[in-house]
């Protein structure tokens, strides 16, 4: 089985072709940045932009079955250049699908959508799958855009696309990322580094958060699910951890020993009201399908710490 992996040598990107690999797939990554990639008989690097058409022809040229599909221009750099974010997350992302439609034998498209959607403020009732989209941030809306064409694609037999909306995924690297989300990841990296942390939500908000090695695991199941049982959106929200800041803080400073007044608390509105109001989320038919969170707020800081060891 040939799987194109977009955006390989991202934070996903990388520990998914390793998961991939050893599981038997032979890949083609993409990535503007292969360097991190490890060099394996399996993998097939390919360098490049993925808005310039011969990037994309070395990549899908000679067919692949599959597709996960996760380069794209996040929430707060989307939001600086709406118009690179047009570019990268819609322009290319069409002429990608298209390519693969006309290359490929109704190839399965994976792609990385978000619960950003969903907009901001989220319904105080909860999310559910029955919860219309609503998006407010251009990265939201591109991503819907997104959604709606891969579900066009599948109706015409063209592709055969799920659609997984994410949480945020922990932790990313340290460093600048584009992402308001940041400081979830940066909350591991300064606590486990004996560094003060300032939260710019309080803690009494909740947030949605998956380990980065569970979004790997629910990507690779997604590759091989029965998608005739999908709804025609072809849209699956994922389940995710549902915790307040103060649990979440908690039990890293449990995980790491650091010293609790290392923490501070200095709400920001605008970071409360996108990252700290999340309400209930009921994800029937993610369960029904196999898809699943971590389970706890110890088993998903376990999770990340171990991913964050392995580099």
């Amino acid at each position: 089985m040939v799987t194109l992996v977009t955006g390989a040598g991202g934070f996903v990107g990388r520990r998914l072709v390793d998961r991939l690999v050893a599981a038997g797939h032979s890949l083609v990554a993409l990535d503007a940045n292969v360097a991190a990639l490890p060099d394996h008989p399996a993998i097939r690097k390919v360098a490049g932009n993925l808005a310039d058409g011969a990037v994309l022809d070395a990549a899908v040229g000679n067919g692949v079955d599959a597709v996960v599909h996760l380069a794209a221009v996040p929430g707060g750099a989307a939001e600086e250049n709406p118009r690179l974010s047009r570019e990268v997350n819609i322009d290319a992302a069409l002429e990608l699908y298209a390519r693969v439609a006309a290359t490929s034998r109704h190839a399965r498209v994976v792609f990385s959508s978000t619960i950003a959607v969903f907009g901001d403020p989220l319904p105080v009732a909860g999310v559910d799958d029955h919860t219309p989209l609503a998006p407010r941030m251009i990265y939201g809306a591109h991503k819907a855009m997104m959604e709606t064409a891969l579900a066009n694609l599948s109706r015409r037999g063209e592709v055969d696309a799920i659609s997984l909306r994410l949480p945020g995924i922990i932790a990313r690297p340290k460093g600048p990322s584009g992402m308001r989300s940041a400081f979830l990841s940066d909350a591991f990296h300064s606590l486990a580094a004996g560094e003060a942390f300032t939260s710019p939500v309080s803690p009494g908000g909740h947030t949605w958060v998956m380990s980065v090695d569970q979004c790997v695991s629910n990507l690779v199941h997604a590759l091989g699910i029965d998608t005739a049982t999908l709804p025609t959106t072809r849209a699956v929200t994922l389940p995710a951890l549902n915790i307040s800041m103060a649990d979440y803080l908690g039990a890293i400073l449990q995980a790491t020993g650091a010293d609790p007044s290392l923490v501070r608390y200095a709400p920001d509105p605008g970071i409360e009201a996108g990252f700290g109001a999340y309400p209930t989320l009921n994800t029937p038919l993610a369960d029904r399908l196999g898809f699943r969170h971590d389970g706890s707020a110890q088993a998903f800081v376990d999770n990340v710490f171990a991913a964050l060891r392995r580099g």
